[in-house]
């Protein structure tokens, strides 16, 4: 049996199931091991892991530790009065018509901040004015039809990880900003902050950046003074806010305190830098990366819900969820019947129930024209079809972003 404790509580003869900390690369050689020494214990906590989870069965118990399948169910629970929330639909176009728009915007953002790098590489200053013109035109996007932008997130290259995730990270935290109400100027300094927060790691050494094997504890720490390196190019650039400082400097830091660079705690932490946690570490979860497969957004959302006890605060968390909605739009997923649908549009009643688009019959493995069905309405078409999970659009060959 699998459970969850405090790492203070972690015993000799204990085994580990996993570290339960996808915010912080940990320096070990694998995630489930067997603690057998007492300097172990000490360097899981040094490196600010709080909770473990441990296999009951290969190990040591502990009588009164909540079960994995216990903790579920809570999340799942925290979740359910979110996720029946009513959802607000403010879009100015139909995500059809901005999806082309949104393309060739995501793409000129990638080559900017490709620039941007090239540019720091060379020893040359960041230029302000291009992010900030890119910034402008992805919040015209996102005020149009954020899920347009949002949609072509999914959609990267392990090897532009760096430039695709900042893209990403700038495209979330414009919507979420939205969303929580910053105004206008306020919402362009946060994108350009979201942009270029992880500009410093042009100062890390590629191969550690992409390395496939675990990190050595000099790796690591090298890695996370990116944050002071991009902050201190950002406080040399002449213009950049503080709002946008704040963003950069503060996306690694976490409310109980165990967080990077500083150690901040509670509020300490900005709500930019708070709403930047989040959105990193969501965008860090469901994308694939050089040494690990992303996870679903349902699993990225719940584990943001399960580490806001103590990482995050919990009310943004809850409220990012309802700015992405549990199945984001372009999301590919499995129904009850067998069949698979793309992700159109966020449920009006409730983000359990979004309209989506038929379009493949796993039973027949073949395609079918499409349709589309609104999962809220008991319609004869649908037949009370619902949602079991997400599929993943590489083992069926489906590109989904061609279906909005």
């Amino acid at each position: 049996m699998v459970k969850k404790i405090k790492t203070e509580q972690l015993q000799l003869g204990m085994y580990i199931h996993d570290f339960n900390c996808g915010w912080l690369d940990h320096p070990f050689l694998k995630s489930r091991l067997k603690v057998t020494d007492e300097k172990l214990i000490e360097k899981i906590e040094s490196y600010g892991i709080c909770e473990v989870y441990i296999d009951t069965q290969k190990g040591i118990d502990i009588a009164d530790a909540p079960t994995k399948d216990e903790i579920k169910r809570e999340i799942q629970s925290r979740l359910r009065d979110v996720y029946v929330t009513e959802v607000e639909t403010d879009c100015e176009v139909p995500i059809k018509e901005e999806i082309v728009r949104a393309k060739a915007i995501r793409q000129e953002a990638k080559e900017t901040i490709k620039s941007i790098m090239n540019d720091i590489r060379f020893g040359r200053n960041i230029e302000r004015g291009k992010v900030e013109e890119i910034v402008d035109k992805m919040a015209v996007s996102i005020f149009r039809n954020q899920d347009a932008l949002l949609s072509l997130s999914k959609i990267r290259k392990i090897d532009e990880y760096t430039y695709a995730h900042s893209v990403s990270v700038c495209a979330l935290m414009l919507a979420f900003g939205k969303h929580l109400g910053f105004k206008s100027q306020e919402l362009r300094e946060a994108g350009i902050g979201a942009m270029l927060h992880d500009i410093g790691k042009i100062k890390v050494p590629l191969e550690i950046i992409n390395k496939r094997g675990t990190l050595s504890d000099e790796e690591i720490k090298l890695v996370r003074e990116h944050v002071r390196f991009g902050c201190a190019m950002l406080e040399e650039t002449s213009g950049i806010s503080e709002t946008s400082i704040l963003v950069a400097a503060e996306h690694h830091e976490r409310v109980d305190g165990m967080g990077y660079p500083n150690g901040l705690s509670g509020d300490d932490i900005s709500r930019y830098g708070k709403a930047a946690a989040i959105i990193d570490v969501y965008d860090s979860m469901t994308s694939n990366r050089s040494y690990r497969n992303r996870i679903p957004a349902t699993d990225a959302l719940g584990k943001l819900f399960e580490w806001s006890k103590l990482n995050f605060d919990g009310r943004l968390v809850q409220e990012f969820v309802r700015c992405i909605g549990i199945y984001p739009i372009g999301s590919l997923v499995y129904l009850e019947s067998g069949l698979l649908a793309v992700v159109i549009s966020h449920g009006i009643k409730s983000l359990l129930h979004p309209i989506i688009r038929v379009i493949f019959d796993t039973k027949k493995n073949s395609y079918i024209r499409p349709y589309d069905i609104d999962l809220a309405q008991e319609s004869d078409e649908s037949g009370g079809d619902m949602i079991i999970s997400y599929a993943s659009p590489d083992q069926w060959n489906v590109t989904p972003e061609i279906y909005l």
